[in-house]
């Protein structure tokens, strides 16, 4: 595999890890599975096209990008909470609104941004710079994405240690325990899904100015990669404080992008992995990182039964 192609899967794999902190956040934190983010997504991707079509500033469409990510997650968590509608059920409800929702935002199926102004052409002069030192120009996208995303998870995980952070985690926990304490859980449920959707519709943003389109199908699979990214990590790093699950969460979703990359490379015989296979590489991808921990217990049981036969 060419360093190109190696680039090109860690630049997706941070830029996906925004919507894997998303994923994250309902999944883990909430306890709150959520589908919205396979409309979310896209919905952050049409809003930022749009945006930057009629001329905005490709900094500035990434704010609205969030907060319409987070009105979604808003009617998402309100039909769940105030409308006592099943949480999965209720995202997949919002899921579906939203795919009419941005195709009437975009007015069409996709929006080129070719010859458009987007955030990574106000960094020509690094761009320069770095191709001064001898390296390839287009190592600059993974650098942004990845200042980006330290600046995000030192936010988040600020956010997860301050009080209402501690809400957050504990309405995921233990609502009852929380509600008795005087926590509307409400709140905190609609705040932590409206948060997560603002991380995805960011991710959708970047994503669609860094490939120079949007679509209003590229959200499909999304949540299955944020899932994945998110089991990978815990298999890797563990959970066992937030410093560590979102640090496991970014990796995870990096790995995840370098192992898709790896695998449409693979070739034996006459078989040739195409992006087709796609669905059935992170099948086999999660249920080797939901198998990994079991595994790994095993080998440790073994060993320590060993040192006590040699003792």
């Amino acid at each position: 595999m060419s360093f190109y192609a190696v680039m090109g899967a860690i630049s997706q794999g941070l830029v996906y890890s925004l919507m894997a902190l998303g994923v994250y956040l309902t999944f883990r934190v909430l306890d709150f599975p959520d589908l919205t983010v396979d409309g979310s997504f896209p919905l952050g991707a049409a809003v930022s096209a749009v945006l930057i079509t009629h001329g905005v500033n490709p900094f500035l469409v990434l704010p609205a990008a969030i907060a319409a990510g987070m009105l979604a997650g808003l009617v998402t968590a309100f039909l769940s909470t105030k409308l006592k509608i099943l949480n999965l059920l209720a995202s997949i409800l919002t899921m579906i609104a939203l795919y009419s929702i941005n195709l009437r935002i975009m007015g069409k199926p996709n929006i080129s941004l070719i010859n458009r102004a987007t955030i990574f052409d106000h960094f020509a002069s690094f761009r320069d710079f770095i191709m001064s030192q001898g390296i390839p120009p287009f190592v600059m996208v993974p650098i942004l994405f990845l200042a980006v995303i330290v600046v995000v998870k030192i936010v988040l995980d600020f956010f997860l240690h301050t009080e209402l952070g501690l809400a957050l985690r504990a309405t995921g926990d233990n609502p009852q325990m929380v509600q008795a304490q005087g926590v509307n859980t409400h709140f905190t449920i609609m705040l932590g899904v409206a948060l997560s959707n603002g991380l995805v519709a960011l991710s959708g943003a970047l994503f669609a100015q860094n490939q120079g389109s949007a679509d209003v199908n590229m959200g499909v699979g999304t949540i299955v990669a944020g899932l994945a990214s998110v089991i990978i990590g815990e298999a890797l790093i563990g959970e066992m404080t937030v410093f560590r699950a979102t640090l496991g969460v970014i990796i995870g979703s990096v790995i995840y992008r370098l192992a898709i990359a790896v695998a449409l490379q693979i070739k034996i015989g006459t078989l040739q992995i195409t992006p087709s296979d796609l669905k059935l590489i992170t099948a086999i991808l999660v249920v080797f990182a939901l198998t990994l921990p079991t595994i790994r217990g095993k080998i440790k049981l073994d060993v320590f039964r060993k040192e006590e036969d040699r003792q």
